[in-house]
């Protein structure tokens, strides 16, 4: 059992009627080293001493700060202010220590200093691997082992026993007298919460309590026990999962979270919970955890939830069935250097959430706003001194709105990296040009499905997967060119195989025409390559305008273009393209790849320019807080404006690709950050909104801008995020290190996930808001115009201290387009110092719901909550 102690209160120090003997004896008794009648002397003094007999040898080591005073008719010892004694393991400090020789006791207390303040409380170390404990007074019989310690707290499993009189025996058994046990460390608990226990033993693995009964703001309760057992197991138990109870608006009363808690071992644990509702409605979970120090840890939970909906004996009645797995893993990096394995699987049914949402504490804004999940399951290997490494991966992606399913049973990647094939290990002197020849390689494999989640798990479901391998060589060359310009050239291969392949027809069928498909089984390979050339160079331009506190204008231009060709690869010689006649004689080709997971090689020759062009824009002024480059703050203007575009003179029209533009910016002394992006097309629409081979110039506009996108985050207090994010590291890296006990790292993994149980108080406001816009344009066949399709959300997030104890947290926004407040969310949470109270309201919505919730902080008292909850789960309060 490991014990921290502290002081509890003064109590009067009782000196008469000691019984029992000295822990210290010596054959030859101690003559007085020093007397000393005033207390601000100070000397240092020491007397050591041996015990003969029963063929024990032992030092006694006696020191006294300030003073000490011998009787030496009584072989009593006085040490004063400072005084220390030690014999074997055992060492004891205190500002008075008192030896009685003949009766083998030793007595130790504080003093009172001319304040009245009680000071120097004796400091006892056992040396049997507890922490040092502070008591107010203490007798001990130092031979057997025994005695009497005043008014003593301390620590048991996350929680407190403090009590008048503890006795502890040589069985490491205490014996307690007018005993407290609560959970706050304080000398009495501020919040008055605990069970008084008149008479008790405590051991390593039990608590055994006489007549108990709880106290709650001082107030006795009607809740009282002739005898009590509390088991004080030093490893995980087993054990019963308290359950909440609350309402729901659509599933009736509730109790959540009821189960059982299975301790296997010390490296892995379970708990099964299960939920039930008046309205028939049920829910059913377990949660695995495991770790192996210094190699891996991880854990997986399975839901399963009967959700009733509808009323009773009417139409619309029936229940949703819904799952959700998930499963984390992670491997230390030392355990197996050069191999990886690492996994993080969320899959379920899309419905999950949003019915089982409300009825969780825990990240419900989260859940209930989910529309993706995603899983990865990855290894790694690196091998060849790093030179080759090697990855394979599960991957599943789910659209939660759309119900769509992506699969990859696996992803394989074998990546080599880039080596000069002609340069020499024994190379003196620069490189030349050959020996600058850069080649690569890469090889994917990848078996994948599409589907829709309730058709994933059907008959032939897993018969829809499609396989193929890629292989990909870039070879490179970069030179320095006329001193002011790099030049580059590359030439890229690209070849895949196929395990089927693709082939397309029209039927003549009673309702007419339809498009066949038909896949073909057998191997199939296809290749394509292109080349490029091209100059890049950087212009730098300096402005001095000095306007005020401007001093400079500093504007990087880096523009680049580059020489690109492609083959024709649906020419019929490729065998990669095919066509048919549809039921008008048309003409159509299409690629036997099309359907293939790497894609098919392009159709249509390319031989074009590429230019792209980007800009920084950074200004210098004048700064009293800033030092440094002779007093100049750098404030960027622009960062990353780039223009970007390709011209390919072989198209037969329409050969100036779209221009795109990205940006982005910072203002408030980098408290608000801007990006932006859009892309201009060159060319006009007819009326059926068709791109036509007319430069948009020649009706009078430059280019028509199809889509734009606008974004910006501002922080009024950046220490705020900037101060979570480093706490949530920082809590991350503690879980993943050694020496931490499973309750901890179960306390951690709640705080990292939870964000009802994290608040920084000292964190003592905050107000961040972000804005997404973006705008695209369409034609609209009803109206026949080319209309612009606009979506734009304001988003609010923020928290204040009321108090340093007092915390109030919202989350809220607008989406102007519904013209309607997104899901918005009020907290408030109290610091009780040993407890935490948290209200969680949500005002209005679909899930319009509040809790209340009252919790012990000690991790072994975590079922020990107060809960009230009520939610609306539909579209009524």
């Amino acid at each position: 059992m490991s014990n921290s102690s502290f002081a509890q209160s003064n109590i009067p120090l009782k000196q008469n009627g000691l019984q029992g003997k000295d822990p210290i004896s010596a054959t030859n008794k101690s003559q007085d080293t020093s007397k000393s009648k005033t207390a601000d002397t100070t000397k240092s003094v020491s007397d050591t001493t041996k015990k003969k007999g029963s063929g024990l040898q032992a030092e006694v080591s006696i020191i006294a700060v300030d003073s000490q005073k011998s009787e030496v008719a009584k072989n009593i010892s006085h040490l004063y202010r400072g005084a220390k004694v030690k014999y074997q393991d055992f060492e004891l400090s205190a500002d008075y220590i008192r030896l009685d020789r003949n009766k083998k006791k030793i007595f130790a207390s504080g003093i009172y200093d001319k304040t009245g303040k009680y000071v120097g409380r004796p400091i006892v170390i056992m040396g049997n691997g507890e922490s040092p404990k502070t008591v107010d007074s203490l007798y001990y019989d130092y031979e057997k082992q025994e005695g009497n310690t005043y008014g003593i707290m301390t620590e048991v499993d996350g929680g407190f026993i403090q009590a008048n009189i503890v006795r502890k025996n040589i069985y490491d058994e205490m014996s307690i007298y007018k005993g407290l046990y609560s959970t706050c460390n304080l000398p009495y608990p501020h919040t008055h919460f605990g069970i008084h226990i008149t008479k008790g033993i405590v051991t390593k693995n039990q608590i055994i309590s006489g007549p108990a009964y709880l106290v709650v703001m001082g107030v006795p309760m009607p809740v009282a026990f002739p005898f009590a057992f509390f088991p004080k197991p030093d490893k995980r138990a087993s054990g019963f999962l308290f359950p909440s109870f609350g309402e729901d608006y659509t599933r009736g009363f509730s109790m959540r979270d009821i189960g059982w808690y299975l301790a296997f071992n010390d490296y892995w644990d379970s708990e099964i919970r299960g939920s039930l509702y008046s309205k028939g409605s049920w829910e059913a979970s377990i949660n695995t955890r495991y770790t192996v120090n210094y190699k891996f840890n991880g854990g997986f939970n399975i839901r399963y939830a009967n959700t009733k909906t509808g009323i009773e004996g009417t139409s619309n009645y029936g229940s949703n069935k819904d799952f959700n797995v998930t499963w984390n893993h992670t491997q230390r990096q030392e355990a197996n250097p050069g191999t990886s394995f690492s996994a993080s699987v969320n899959f379920g049914t899309s419905s999950f959430f949003q019915n089982t949402g409300t009825g969780s504490t825990q990240n419900t804004y989260e859940n209930l706003a989910r529309n993706r999940m995603g899983s990865s399951i990855s290894y790694g290997k690196v091998f060849a001194d790093g030179k080759v490494n090697l990855t394979a991966s599960l991957t599943h992606n789910q659209d939660m709105a759309t119900r769509s399913i992506q699969m990859s049973l696996p992803n394989i990647s074998l990546n080599v990296s880039s080596f000069n094939p002609f340069d020499s290990k024994d190379r003196v002197g620069e490189q030349k040009w050959y020996q600058r020849i850069n080649v690569g390689y890469s090889f994917q494999a990848q078996n994948s499905v599409s589907t829709i989640d309730t058709l994933l798990f059907k008959p032939g479901g897993f018969k829809k997967f499609q396989n193929g391998f890629q292989h990909n060589i870039p070879i490179s060359l970069s030179l320095n060119a006329f001193k002011y310009f790099q030049f580059n050239t590359s030439v890229n291969y690209t070849e895949r195989w196929y395990l089927q392949s693709t082939r397309q027809s029209i039927d003549n069928t009673a309702a007419g025409y339809k498009q066949r498909i038909d896949t073909v089984q057998g191997f199939n390979r296809a290749y394509d390559y292109s080349v490029s050339t091209g100059l890049s160079t950087k212009v730098y331009g300096h402005y001095y305008p000095k306007i005020g506190k401007l001093q400079e204008l500093r504007h990087v231009v880096t523009p680049s273009i580059n020489l690109n060709y492609r083959p024709d690869f649906s020419d019929p010689r490729y065998g990669f393209y095919q066509h048919y006649n549809d039921q008008y004689g048309n003409r159509n080709v299409y690629s036997i790849f099309s359907q293939g997971v790497y894609g098919s090689p392009s159709a249509g020759k390319s031989a074009g320019i590429g230019f792209s062009i980007d800009n920084n824009i950074e200004a210098k002024v004048k700064s009293k807080s800033d030092t440094t480059d002779g007093g100049l703050k750098k404030i960027p203007i622009l960062q990353g404006l780039t223009f970007s575009g390709n011209y390919n003179f072989v198209a037969d029209s329409l050969k100036l690709s779209p221009i795109t533009f990205s940006g982005r910016t910072a203002f408030f002394d980098q408290k608000m950050n801007v990006n932006f992006n859009g892309t201009f097309d060159p060319y006009s629409v007819n009326e059926n909104g068709v791109r036509v081979n007319r430069y948009a110039i020649k009706d009078g506009s430059l280019a028509r801008l199809t889509n734009f996108g606008l974004s910006f985050d501002y922080s009024l207090n950046p220490k705020a995020a900037k101060s979570r994010n480093n706490n949530i590291d920082s809590l991350r890296k503690e879980m993943s290190g050694a020496g931490m006990t499973p309750e901890q790292a179960q306390a951690l993994a709640r705080i990292s996930s939870d964000p009802n149980a994290f608040v920084d108080f000292n964190i003592p406001w905050n107000l961040a808001a972000s804005f997404s816009f973006n705008t695209s344009k369409s034609f609209n066949s009803s109206t026949r115009k080319m209309e612009s399709q606009i979506t734009s959300t304001l988003n609010l997030h923020g928290d204040f201290s009321v108090t340093p104890k007092w915390k109030v947290t919202f989350q809220s926004g607008y989406d102007f387009k519904q013209k309607e407040v997104v899901m918005t969310s009020f907290n408030i949470y109290r610091d009780l110092h040993c407890w935490d109270m948290s209200f969680g309201w949500m005002p209005f919505g679909r899930f319009r719901s509040y809790n209340v919730t009252i919790r012990a902080k000690a991790s072994i008292l975590q079922d020990l909550k107060l809960t009230k909850r009520a939610s609306s789960g539909g579209s009524y309060f």
